[in-house]
Formats: C-alpha cells, sequence, structure tokens
C-alpha cells in the first residue's frame, strides 16, 4: 500500500468487495472495539474521498469505513439505471459492512447517501446504530419556492425533465461546463475554490454516461424500481440528526427538515452554509458527528478538574514544520518569555524536523504531537527539481491542516492554557477565524511574511486564486478582530513587500503595518558572543590558509538537487582556488549516503546549532530560505541564494528583505546548471567585501515582550 503524502491519515486496510458481479472499493481506518462511522457515498459525481477531511479526525476516536460507491472512485461501472437504484446502493452498503467485519454502524451520509441510509435502517435495523444527514437529496414531494431552487433542480425532478434535458447535456454537451456549473453551485460560499477545484476533477473521473444510470436510477427511469421513501422514513428507529445549511442550492433545506420530521430526528441548521459542509465547514462538522456518535456511544473517559487558583501558568507553542528556522527562534523566544515568567510551563505542539530541534534543546513535546500529520512531508512530496510551486502546495495541504487543527482543538480544549502562540501555524490561525466559538484563550500569531503572491507563470488564474486568499484572509480579520490578541510580524515594516493583496485590494505593507506589531527579526543567537570558530574549522579539517564554503539547503528535503549542482560545481571551483574546501550540510530529512563523494568535500548530517558553522566559513550558498539568509546576513558572510521555482516567498518576500539589508547574491536554478559558472561565482563570493545593513539582536526579547503582556 502507497503512502500519500497528502492525506491526513493512511488506511490501515484497503479491500474489495464484490456484490452481484459489481466490486466495491473500500478502506477501513483504526481498529479495535471503538464504534464504527460508515461514511456513505454520495453520487457518481465524486469518491469517497469527498470525505478527506473528515477520516482523520474521527479515525482518532472510531473505527472508520469508507467506500467508493459503484459509479465512482475504484469500483466499478456497471451499465443501466436499474444497476443504480436506491436498493443497490443500500445492500451495497450491508456489503460493505459484511465484508469489514462490522456488526453495526453510524452511517454518515451526504446528499444522496441519505436515501440509501434510510434504505437500510428501514430493511436492516439491527445494522444501523444512527443517521447522520448532512444536506439529505431525497425525493420529497414538497413545494418550493422559485427563488429557493437552482435554475436545473426542476428538470431535474421529473422524469420528462430529466430525459429532455439532462441525458442530452450530459451526453452530447458540455459536461466540463456542467461539473464547473454544479459545483460552483453546491459551493455557494465565497473564496471556495479549492472545494470546488478538487470536486471538478473527481467529477472527470467518472463520465457522462454513469452521471446519467445513476440519476435515471434514483429517478425510477429506464426500468429501474424507485421505491417510495417516505414510509421507509416512518420505520427508522435509530436516533436521527440532520443538518442541512439554509444557502444550500442544490437541495433546500426544506428537505432536510422534512427528513428529520418523518424520522423524530432532530434538525441542525448551518446558517449560510451551502450543499457541501463536510468539505467547507469541516471543523463544525466533525465536532457535530463526534457529539452524535458519542451519545450513541458514550466513551469512559478519568477528567481532573483543577481549581483556577491552583493552576500553573500554562503556553501552547506551535512551529511551523516547513524548514527549520521557525524552531530556532520560536526556542529563543520561548526562553526570553519564560526569563519574564520563571513559573511558566510550555508545551509544544510539533512535528518532524521540529520536535527534534525541540528535543535537543530540553523542551516538552505534547504528546498529542503524535496525531499531528506531516506537513514537510507533504511539501517535499509536491517538490520537483529545486521547484516547489509554495502557494499550490499550502493548497493541496488542505486535509492534513483540517487534521491539525482537530489534534490542536482536541489538545486546547482539555489544557487549561493562558496563551497559545503560532508561528505559523496556517491551520490554526485560519480556523480559530472560520470558528471563533473555540477561542477560548489569548492567542498571538507570528509571521515573517504577509500575502500570498502570484507568480507570473501563473497567469491570469494564479492572480485571481491569491487575491481570493488574501481577500478572505483580510475580511477575516476585519470581523473578528478578537481571535488574535496580537498579531507579530518577525521583521520591520521596511521588510514589507510593496505589492497589493490583490487587484482592487489595499497594499499589503499599508495593511500589516496596520494590523501588525513589530519584534524585528530574530536570529536566535547573538553573533558578537560566538567563539571558537577557528577551533570548529580545525576540527572540520580546515587549515589556517583555507577557504571554507559551506552548503546547506534547510530542514526539508526540497534542496537536494541543488546539492548535486553544487557537488558537481567543487572540481572547477577548487581548480580556480585550490584553497577551498567545502562543508555540506544534508539537514534531518536527506540522507548523506545519497550524494556522491567529491575530494575536498565533507557531508554532514543534521547540525542542531547550524549558525555555529555559518560563523566558520568563509562563504556559503544557500537556497532562498529566510532563517539561513538572515542568519548569514547577521553574521556578515558572503554568499549565494537559490531561491526555489515558483516559490513565491522565496522569490518575492525573502527577496525583498535581503535586498533591503543589502545581502547576498541571488543566483537562479538555471545559472547554477553550468558547473563553471556556478564554481566561478563561488569564488568571486570569497573575496566579496560585504557591507551589510546590521540585523537587530533583540528581536526575541522584543517578542517576548509582546507575548508576556497577554499573560
Amino acid at each position: 500500500m502507497g503512502h500519500a503524502p497528502s492525506r491526513a491519515r493512511d488506511p490501515d486496510v484497503q479491500g474489495v468487495v464484490e456484490r452481484d458481479g459489481v466490486r466495491l472499493a473500500y478502506e477501513v481506518f483504526g481498529e479495535g472495539h471503538r464504534p464504527t462511522v460508515l461514511l456513505m457515498p454520495t453520487w457518481a459525481i465524486v469518491p469517497s474521498r469527498f470525505w478527506k477531511a473528515q477520516v482523520g479526525y474521527l479515525a482518532r476516536h472510531y473505527r472508520v469505513v469508507v467506500f467508493d460507491g459503484r459509479g465512482s472512485g475504484r469500483s466499478d461501472r456497471p451499465v443501466g439505471a436499474r444497476a443504480y437504484a436506491d436498493v443497490e446502493y443500500a445492500r451495497d452498503a450491508v456489503a460493505v459492512l459484511d465484508a469489514t467485519g462490522t456488526d453495526r454502524a453510524v452511517f454518515v451520509s451526504l446528499s444522496c447517501g441519505a436515501s440509501w441510509s434510510v434504505h437500510v435502517a428501514a430493511h436492516h435495523p439491527d445494522r444501523v446504530l444512527g443517521l447522520f444527514a448532512i444536506s439529505p437529496s431525497c425525493g420529497f414531494p414538497i413545494p418550493h419556492h422559485p427563488r429557493d431552487r437552482a435554475p436545473w433542480a426542476d428538470r431535474l425532478e421529473t422524469q420528462a425533465g430529466w430525459a429532455m434535458y439532462n441525458r442530452h447535456f450530459w451526453l452530447e454537451g458540455d459536461y466540463a461546463a456542467f461539473l464547473e456549473f454544479f459545483f460552483g453551485q453546491m459551493y455557494s460560499e465565497p473564496h471556495s475554490s479549492k472545494q470546488i477545484e478538487d470536486a471538478i476533477a473527481w467529477g472527470h473521473e467518472t463520465t457522462p454516461e454513469t452521471l446519467v444510470d445513476t440519476t435515471a436510477g434514483r429517478l425510477g427511469c429506464d426500468g429501474a424500481v424507485m421505491e417510495p421513501l417516505e414510509p421507509l422514513c416512518r420505520r427508522v428507529r435509530c436516533p436521527v440528526t440532520v443538518v442541512h445549511g439554509t444557502d444550500d442550492r442544490v437541495r433546500n433545506s426544506t428537505v432536510g427538515e422534512r427528513l428529520a420530521e418523518l424520522t423524530g430526528g432532530s434538525l441542525v441548521l448551518l446558517e449560510g452554509a451551502g450543499h457541501g459542509p463536510p468539505a467547507r465547514d469541516p471543523v463544525r462538522v466533525n465536532h457535530l458527528i463526534a457529539a452524535f456518535v458519542d451519545r450513541l456511544c458514550p466513551r469512559t473517559a478519568r477528567t481532573t478538574w483543577v481549581r483556577a487558583a491552583r493552576r500553573r501558568r500554562r503556553a501552547l507553542y506551535l512551529s511551523s514544520p516547513i524548514g527549520l528556522g521557525h524552531a530556532l527562534r520560536d526556542v529563543a523566544i520561548a526562553g526570553e518569555l519564560r526569563a519574564r515568567h520563571p513559573d511558566l510551563e510550555i508545551d509544544w505542539l510539533a512535528q518532524h524536523p521540529v520536535s527534534r530541534v525541540l528535543a535537543e534543546k530540553g523542551e516538552r513535546v505534547h504528546p498529542a504531537s503524535a496525531w499531528l500529520a506531516n506537513e514537510s512531508g507533504h511539501i517535499e512530496h509536491e517538490s520537483g527539481e529545486h521547484d516547489l510551486h509554495a502557494f499550490q502546495a499550502i493548497r493541496g495541504m488542505d486535509e492534513i491542516l483540517v487534521n491539525n487543527f482537530m489534534a490542536f482543538a482536541d489538545v486546547v480544549r482539555d489544557g487549561d492554557y493562558d496563551l497559545v502562540v503560532g508561528d505559523e501555524a496556517w491551520d490554526v490561525d485560519y480556523f480559530l477565524h472560520e470558528n471563533p466559538e473555540l477561542k477560548r484563550f489569548p492567542f498571538a500569531w507570528m509571521t515573517d511574511f504577509v500575502g500570498w503572491l502570484p507568480m507570473p507563470e501563473g497567469g491570469r488564474r494564479e492572480v485571481e486564486l491569491t487575491a481570493d486568499y488574501n481577500a478572505e484572509m483580510i475580511e477575516q480579520r476585519a470581523r473578528y478582530r478578537q481571535v488574535r490578541d496580537r498579531s507579530i510580524f518577525v521583521g520591520n515594516a521596511e521588510d514589507i513587500v510593496g505589492d497589493d493583496f490583490g487587484p482592487g485590494l489595499p497594499s499589503i505593507r499599508e495593511w500589516t503595518t496596520a494590523n501588525f506589531d513589530f519584534a524585528g527579526y530574530v536570529t536566535g543567537f547573538d553573533p558578537a558572543a560566538l567563539r571558537g570558530t577557528e577551533e570548529l574549522r580545525r576540527g572540520l579539517g580546515v587549515g589556517a590558509d583555507e577557504k571554507l564554503c559551506l552548503v546547506t539547503v534547510g530542514g526539508s528535503g526540497v534542496g537536494s538537487s541543488l546539492l548535486h549542482r553544487v557537488l558537481d560545481a567543487v572540481p572547477p571551483a577548487r581548480r580556480l582556488m585550490p584553497e577551498l574546501r567545502f562543508v555540506v550540510v544534508t539537514g534531518p530529512r536527506i540522507d548523506p549516503a545519497s550524494l556522491p563523494r567529491r575530494a575536498g568535500v565533507r557531508v554532514l548530517g543534521y547540525l542542531p546549532d547550524l549558525y555555529h558553522h555559518l560563523a566558520a566559513c568563509d562563504v556559503a550558498v544557500v537556497q532562498g530560505g529566510l532563517t539561513t539568509c538572515m542568519e548569514l546576513t547577521a553574521l556578515r558572510k558572503p554568499f549565494l541564494y537559490v531561491p526555489l521555482r515558483r516559490h513565491f516567498e522565496q522569490n518575492f518576500h525573502v527577496r525583498k528583505r535581503l535586498d533591503r539589508y543589502e545581502a547576498g547574491r541571488c543566483l537562479a536554478y538555471h545559472q547554477a546548471a553550468d558547473a563553471d559558472v556556478l564554481a566561478g561565482a563561488i569564488v568571486a563570493e570569497v573575496a566579496h567585501d560585504v557591507a551589510y545593513r546590521p540585523v537587530e539582536t533583540d528581536g526575541a526579547v522584543r517578542a517576548a515582550d509582546l507575548l508576556a503582556e497577554l499573560l
């Protein structure tokens, strides 16, 4: 079973069950005697991956089973409407329960899956613990006001309308245009571009012919048998909860009201939500599902409550795992924070490679960190040869970010923290603004850049997407300023790019200046206090009359290509300057043994205090990451930096800052392809007499002062 880095959790079991000649693919997450949650298919237009924002969280608490409904995903696509009648989907669900050894389950459904779940509950009541139906798409004879219906909905509701319109449009019209229209209606909420993109991509995995058959089967056309649903609803005896958005443009919320009425269930209305709350409002939906399951199957737990007067002062610190720079500055800030509050206990919610740094510094990593899905692994998976489309990589990490926020929410719910600090913890900041009722603690947000920026090759589409993401953030901050008690920019106002957030949006610099406090840069060390560099050079085998070039690519595995190019440039560089020696630092996620050997080169793995080696070098070659570049700037070392291609932060935000400090020489990756050109650039930098602007050394102190006020 292959590992998918963008998934919050890999399945423990993958299998296929065959029923009446139709193969159904399923996955099981979790084991043991915990209650089972069955996530039902929705419609053949999307596979079970639709539930990606639910699986990671639910599988931490329950056993979870998902399967691709017939006509979707890895399951078969039988031909003919009869194969897609509601009763067939219901029988498929029972077959999956049998194949996975599941006696009973809580059925969680969306859209058409609600009807199929009702069929199972009516005909097999012993297999269903409860029904949790989201945005049910049930064929109840409910009158609708014309304003409440999508323009194509009436055509779908009648056999004649379906036969005249959709069959023709899907088979002979523009299927791609239909997908764009349909999912635009499904996700009616603003800023839903990622959810719409995912759904359109899934929609192209099936065929128009399959959609024709599935719709005919649901409506009782072309020989398919349709059992009236209302009598079946009245036979349901298990607990039922219906969740429906008031802005559902696919199925009006009156459908959900009717389902709750017929089954004697409860109704939860999501004001302003559309037809896809599991993807658009995953935190709220996850909590609602968990509350429903826990009512049916109460979990035994032992808790301890501490009187407020006896509680110790506690903080929870989150440090971005994408690279190691955040960890070093955050440890420095935490040390200064403890100096102001010696009684402060700090827990770290962190993952590799940050957790390795914290362990070596003697910090306490919260055990719930094991619940986090690895963000660095996803970033590396999304990268190419010195190429990382950073904006799209973050967008593609949505499933991981939901999972990690749910872990955070569980921790703070039980933690009684006096302060939460998030250093570029994007999930926490975003979902707290989306769910402000969960914010019950002082919260400080830290970042060293503001504003998603489009890369030129992304064209108009990327301009629109980055502007949409920026606009959503601006709207969140304007509406819920109380979510952040402090916004801290790690740097100065002059470091901020002069661009706008997008067409019609404010200036990034002006908006950030008005909405952030500035700590100055945080190096995590005092360059003037560094000692022993000559001894370190001798330990590396560098003689007094030799020059040392240090090559490092940060804490992720994205920099392997650059290391190979530098190693190719070593022989011509040493011909130009025979006294030149190289030390290559691979970091925690690149195996030193994977690199070729070169004369005059020493290869080292992870170094906990890399800045000591930076202080000992005569020149450096690095990626365009902010931390290492600014450490070299503070140490006043000549260096070449090679930004990752399509990495907007390195190419725009970091370069703007380095230009202000008049530090480093930027070299494009294609220029580094010529070993002689790269060698010449390295040798030229050795003799470069630097005249950088000084980097402040009190950044950690200033940041700690801002945080200490919240305690």
